[in-house]
């Protein structure tokens, strides 16, 4: 028994890391496309750490009701989300105002810069 899975590393990968973790990006990618802010989809997060308990529990005899393992999967939950939600938005951004945004990595996008770019009164940006 370790500090992170509790019953072997197998169980943990796969309940946590791939049915709640996937559930927890999907849901980040669900929540961005509904353009809802990042602290929503964390909240979110706390029934499906429940429910990801559960599966542990029914499946795999794991505890329930342990606070320990709880937010060990809440945490990874969160970050999972965090990162779904965080990627989606960026595409957006960067989709739907082309002119104004290119990509900034996989989690940001900045001003476009160049030639060409102007705001909306038609005025050359000079940022």
């Amino acid at each position: 028994m370790g500090l992170i899975w509790e019953i072997s590393l197998a169980e943990f990968a796969f309940v946590t890391l791939i049915l709640g973790c996937g559930a927890a990006w999907l849901a980040g990618r669900a929540i961005a496309g509904a353009w809802e802010p990042w602290w929503k989809a964390a909240l979110w997060m706390v029934p499906l750490a429940a429910a990801v308990r559960f599966i542990h529990y029914a499946l795999f005899s794991g505890s329930l009701l342990t606070l320990h393992f709880y937010l060990v999967d809440l945490v990874f939950l969160v970050a999972a989300v965090l990162t779904g939600h965080r990627t989606t938005l960026a595409k957006r951004m960067v989709r739907q105002y082309a002119w104004l945004y290119e990509r900034s990595g996989p989690f940001g996008w900045r001003a476009r810069r160049g030639e060409g770019v102007t705001d909306d009164a038609g005025d050359a940006n000079i940022a």
